[in-house]
């Protein structure tokens, strides 16, 4: 009977050593999102995308041939959520690099935590200037900076549009402030007059007050920086005011998604918006990624879901190149990249007053016949622009 306990414990001490030595062979990574709240829809197709890189990675061997191990934590798009969860990420689980995050906001509070503690933080769609212009060493973005977010857009503006005047809305939040103060700083250089500049607290419903006065005004075009729910509002509350201009035009962010043209209906047709990515770009693996999450979720993604998707993969070519998984190590590893991904080109680079920022092109979508189509520059344009669009009288 002895013997047979004894045998009992020593195969029970084997299998809690074998635990162990399988969760040494998994590289887990926890990523802050937010997965409830206002900024849900953008978590959740980030959370997708970052399971289908996973997926594909570690059906190739995973990363230094550890399995991949991706958790989630809820952030709720509140920074202070964000702070602490990423403060128990490097001070508990250890955890030696930090992506993800999706408001500038919450960004900003990540970014703050990852320099003070010297951990690499990799930025995947914080978009407010700032974050990269604090001299930060630990802190690497991969998406453009908001004031080259319309860059694609300017270029359709002096090209085609050719506006003189412009009204800009936008959302009181980092990113909706220094996205509108950008667009003002372009219009002054191409020559187009800021009519209105007026912006809304987050969560309002009733822009009227604000489009009347914008009405007045008749600028040549109006620009709106803000999510999702809000833009779809502000063109349902244009149609139903009639404010004619030659062209409505968003920022990005709650612009380009498929979820803006869901809720705005016919109201959305004609809208162009900065993009930074479009499942037509030429980019390898573009093209593959976007059809595969259709086909998993039933709708194309947008550009977060590609910059989430392609942050995975940035993180395996630092991981893989890093001398160690120390955090100098992996530091340095990520400043020398230069990875071409399903996002687009990948270099961190300082200049023009930015640490650790990647530059690349931007583009612009339109919404034509009820769906997002890339429309320029032509290059990348998988359907030809319209323009002059009609007025409201003139839309059945």
């Amino acid at each position: 009977m002895k013997r047979l306990s004894f045998v009992i414990l020593l195969f029970f001490i084997a299998c809690l050593f074998a635990v162990d030595v399988f969760a040494a062979e998994n590289l887990e990574l926890s990523i802050p999102l937010p997965l409830t709240g206002a900024q849900a829809k953008f978590g959740e197709m980030e959370k997708k995308s970052y399971e289908i890189a996973a997926e594909e990675i570690n059906a190739k061997g995973g990363i230094k041939g550890r399995k991949v191990v991706l958790t989630f934590e809820d952030s709720q798009g509140k920074p202070e959520i964000s702070r602490s969860i990423v403060e128990k990420l490097i001070d508990v689980k250890k955890q030696p690099v930090i992506i993800g995050e999706y408001s500038s906001s919450s960004s900003k509070a990540v970014a703050a935590v990852a320099n003070e503690r010297k951990v690499p933080y990799l930025v995947v769609t914080g978009a407010d200037d700032s974050i990269t212009q604090q001299n930060y060493k630990y802190v690497f973005r991969m998406n453009p900076s908001n004031a080259y977010y319309a860059t694609g857009l300017v270029s359709f503006l002096k090209e085609v549009v050719k506006p003189q005047s412009i009204a800009i809305l936008y959302e009181s939040s980092d990113f909706g402030t220094s996205g509108a103060d950008d667009m003002a700083k372009q219009a002054e250089k191409i020559g187009m007059k800021v009519l209105v500049k007026e912006k809304y607290e987050k969560g309002a419903v009733d822009f009227k007050p604000i489009l009347t006065k914008v009405k007045a005004e008749r600028p040549d075009m109006i620009y709106m920086v803000s999510y999702v729910m809000d833009a779809s509002l502000l063109m349902k509350q244009i149609k139903e005011l009639r404010v004619d201009a030659k062209l409505f035009a968003g920022g990005a962010a709650g612009f380009a998604i498929p979820e803006f043209v869901d809720n705005a209906k016919d109201a959305a047709e004609y809208v162009v918006t900065a993009t930074l990515w479009c499942t037509m770009a030429k980019y390898p693996g573009a093209s593959e990624f976007a059809e595969k999450y259709k086909k998993l979720y039933g709708d194309y993604p947008s550009y977060h879901g590609a910059e989430a998707y392609s942050a995975l993969y940035i993180t395996k070519d630092v991981l893989e190149r890093a001398k160690s998984m120390g955090p100098e190590d992996i530091r340095e590893a990520m400043k020398a990249t230069n990875i071409m991904t399903a996002f687009g080109p990948v270099k961190f680079e300082d200049k023009e007053g930015y640490q650790n920022q990647n530059f690349m092109d931007t583009l612009v979508l339109q919404v034509i016949n009820g769906k997002h189509h890339c429309i320029w520059p032509e290059k990348y344009a998988s359907k030809k622009y319209i323009y002059p669009i009609p007025v409201w009288r003139e839309r059945k």
